[in-house]
């Protein structure tokens, strides 16, 4: 088994490449829900890949509001959105 180095440049484009491909399946997926407003868990995880842990962590920390109505949690789409563009990186960050 060999150990393989990856330097900070590198996880940095491995970022901004993840970036934009959640960016196009969020496109894609709204292209095929009509631009919904409200999406549920489920949708949530699957858009962006992560795990039913992750996506609980992302609440508690107060990352991703959410909203709870009958024990069912919506997520505002717009909010995914400016979590996205807020946590992407590009030539002029650092």
């Amino acid at each position: 088994m060999s150990i393989e180095i990856v330097t900070m440049d590198e996880l940095q484009i491995f970022k901004r490449e993840l970036i934009s491909e959640i960016e196009k399946l969020l496109q894609d997926l709204r292209g095929t829900q009509g631009n919904r407003k409200w999406l549920r868990t489920s949708e949530v995880r699957v858009l962006l890949g992560l795990s039913a842990g992750t996506l609980q962590n992302l609440r508690i920390n107060g990352t991703l509001p959410y909203t709870r109505l009958n024990g069912v949690i919506y997520y505002n789409s717009e909010d995914i959105d400016l979590l996205l563009e807020n946590n992407k990186t590009g030539s002029n960050s650092s």
